[in-house]
């Protein structure tokens, strides 16, 4: 991971020796990682171990684990021992609550005392280093799934990763957007059960830091090793074009794959982009139905960046559709998620050439006026409500309640349904026969469908 590879001699096996909570596994790759920064010494001093990890840590992180391992103030001490060092590997990585809690206390330099509150300041600058040294170790990283995104033009500006730091920091309260001034142990406490994001970031951090499941000879950072769970999705369709014109960031991409449900975290599948394929309502329906569940991502002119996640697969239909698995986010200037309140049902909704129903896209609220509103004609606008009943904490996600994209992009997440093709195109033409008969509105819409298969 830094120029040396993980084997073990006499000295580590000692060391290793020393730790019982480490696995077996760990003990070879955290002892030789122990060796190398401390230059087959029985201690690591500061310097040596800041030196070591170098470019692949953020200088306040480097800080906050210094304050931990060597203490702060009058009590810092010029080295840290293996133990201690073994201590703040598998407290991050699978410690208790409230392990983890002493941890922030000693990194923030507190003891840890529950009558001890910590400045919200200091707690959003502590997960920001964690975000940043987590994209650092992204960047960085050769694995095909990291190198794929980057490659693409998608980036890691500062400002969307101080962003995903204060998206993670901002839970710790009540009122996501009210200002935050000290947390107290029982907040903070709370706060470290429901994260899962800060756990799986710094579960990643710490796993490359202490050069876990590195391979023999491997020179370079791996980000995404088996155990922990995916925080950047493998992409799928994205091959075919060497300009991909990215508009959302790495940190995005974070942010957003971290809410959906674990079994489609491991995929985005490109589906439609309003720069590739044309802005057209017609061709974007056509390209995203019976594609599974999918991201909607917008991009207003005012440079607000907003979507939905739909759990089911988009169709011509006068009904709402989804579960409440749905949600809405935003990932600029804020990182936010809005989840299904389950008040009603109204998750998706899609339809064109209808004279009776509004004819384009709904996430959430009421026809028309929803959480997020494409019409079909003319396509380029759209609306977001002041308010929606059917995602909790919801707040308009474009800058203004009317608005004109620059962007809109869709993405299939997960696998791709199977679909037995005999029998959806029977289906499909038994609909088209009753609608004939019955209903010119809907029978336009099949039209649409089988024109598209």
């Amino acid at each position: 991971m830094y120029g040396f590879k993980p084997r073990m001699g006499n000295t580590s096996k000692k060391l290793a020796a020393k730790c019982t909570l480490l696995t077996k596994e760990e003990q070879k790759y955290v002892a030789a990682t122990f060796r190398a920064a401390s230059k087959n010494s029985e201690k690591i001093r500061e310097e040596d171990l800041i030196k070591y990890w170098g470019p692949q840590i953020d200088p306040r992180l480097a800080q906050y684990l210094s304050n931990f391992l060597f203490g702060s103030g009058q009590q810092k001490s010029p080295t840290c021992d293996f133990n201690r060092f073994a201590e703040l590997y598998v407290y991050n990585v699978r410690g208790t609550v409230e392990e983890r809690l002493a941890v922030i206390y000693n990194c923030l330099g507190k003891d840890f005392n529950e009558d001890v509150e910590l400045p919200y300041q200091l707690l959003k600058e502590f997960c920001e280093s964690i975000a940043s040294t987590y994209i650092k170790i992204v960047k960085s990283s050769t694995s095909k799934r990291a190198r794929v995104w980057i490659e693409k033009g998608f980036r890691a500006s500062a400002s969307y990763v101080q962003a995903l730091g204060e998206a993670v920091a901002a839970t710790v309260g009540g009122d996501l957007d009210s200002p935050h001034h000290h947390c107290n142990a029982q907040q903070l406490s709370k706060w470290l059960q429901s994260n899962i994001l800060l756990k799986q970031l710094a579960e990643l951090v710490f796993v490359n830091l202490y050069g876990i499941n590195k391979r023999s000879g491997d020179e370079s950072p791996t980000p995404l090793p088996p155990a922990p769970a995916t925080m950047l999705p493998g992409s799928e369709g994205l091959d075919a074009m060497p300009d991909y014109p990215a508009f959302i960031d790495l940190s995005h991409i974070v942010w957003i794959n971290s809410h959906l449900p674990q079994k489609y975290q491991h995929k985005w599948r490109f589906l439609f982009s309003s720069h590739i394929h044309g802005e057209s309502f017609s061709t974007m329906a056509g390209r995203i139905q019976e594609q599974g569940p999918s991201i909607l991502i917008i991009e207003d002119n005012s440079g607000f960046i907003f979507g939905g996640f739909a759990t089911a697969s988009w169709a011509w239909s006068p009904n709402w559709t989804g579960t409440d698995e749905a949600f809405l986010f935003t990932c600029a200037p804020r990182m936010r998620i809005y989840p299904a309140t389950s008040y009603n049902d109204h998750y998706q909704y899609m339809n064109h050439h209808t004279k009776t129903l509004p004819n384009g896209m709904l996430m959430g609220g009421q026809l028309e006026f929803g959480g997020i509103w494409i019409p079909a004609e003319p396509f380029g606008e759209g609306s977001s409500s002041e308010s929606c009943s059917t995602f909790r904490g919801y707040r308009r996600l474009s800058k203004e309640p009317h608005f004109r994209f620059r962007s809109i992009e869709v993405w299939g997440v997960g696998d791709k349904p199977s679909l037995d093709k005999d029998e959806d195109e029977r289906d499909i033409t038994r609909d088209y026969e009753k609608s004939r008969l019955y209903n010119p509105e809907l029978h336009w819409n099949i039209c649409e469908t089988l024109r598209v298969i």
